[in-house]
């Protein structure tokens, strides 16, 4: 008598489930870990820009009370103080004949009351960080070559600095200290006939140029080179 014989399938799909089981949750925990990766991640990038964009914006801030502090001033009545890109255009109160570089005595007392104003800006905690120098930049008008006019140029912001430093007794000299805060801060540059105005008056005139640090520039380090330095005499 022959019996019957019976297969079980069931045997080899037991053999084969923990297998499948098994890669089924290492794949689970690999997709887990990927994703925990990705959020400490976006974590740290989205940190990284919050505490980048919080730098600038306080950047921002100093930079424009020190400008505010610039323009609010009383003697900066009459000069135009454009906040926005950090230039102080000195008017009527600073120009210069055609062909000449000399200052009048009204405008070299001007600028010597009018300095401080920058030197006390300087001297805040927001200016001691961020203000680098102020340059003294020259225009002309368009008559006379680019090379001859360029000349003129850094012969005029020469000459407003050289007014800073007139001798003792002058009227409205600087005392002592102003003096070295002004030779560590202003530097001379000249454009030549860029930036014309429609008046070839207006074009002869001077403007400071109030430049800034970048956002990760550091602090220059302490240097005694101008301590003992002689002022000189133009």
């Amino acid at each position: 008598m022959l019996g019957r014989v019976v297969l079980k399938r069931g045997g080899k799909q037991e053999g084969e489930s923990p297998f499948w089981i098994s890669f089924a949750d290492l794949m689970s925990a690999l997709m887990v870990l990927f994703l925990v990766v990705m959020a400490v991640t976006l974590v740290a990038v989205t940190q990284s820009i919050d505490a980048a964009t919080r730098a600038s914006i306080e950047r921002s801030a100093a930079i424009s009370k020190v400008m505010s502090m610039i323009a609010k001033d009383p003697k900066s009545t009459g000069v135009g103080v454009d906040q926005q890109n950090y230039r102080i255009d000195l008017g009527k109160e600073v120009r210069f004949e055609s062909g000449s570089y000399a200052i009048s005595a009204p405008a070299g007392q001007f600028l010597r009351t009018y300095v401080p104003v920058l030197l006390r800006a300087k001297d805040t905690p927001e200016g001691q960080r961020w203000m680098r120098s102020v340059v003294v930049e020259g225009f002309t008008d368009e008559d006379g070559t680019y090379l001859y006019n360029l000349q003129l140029s850094l012969d005029r912001s020469r000459s407003v600095v050289c007014s800073l430093f007139e001798a003792p007794g002058t009227e409205g000299a600087l005392s002592p200290e102003e003096l070295r805060k002004a030779q560590e801060l202003f530097l001379v540059g000249g454009y030549s006939f860029n930036s014309i105005k429609k008046d070839k008056a207006e074009s002869r005139r001077v403007e400071f140029k109030v430049d800034f640090r970048g956002l990760d520039e550091k602090l220059p380090e302490p240097n005694d080179v101008l301590k003992d330095k002689e002022f000189g005499r133009c």
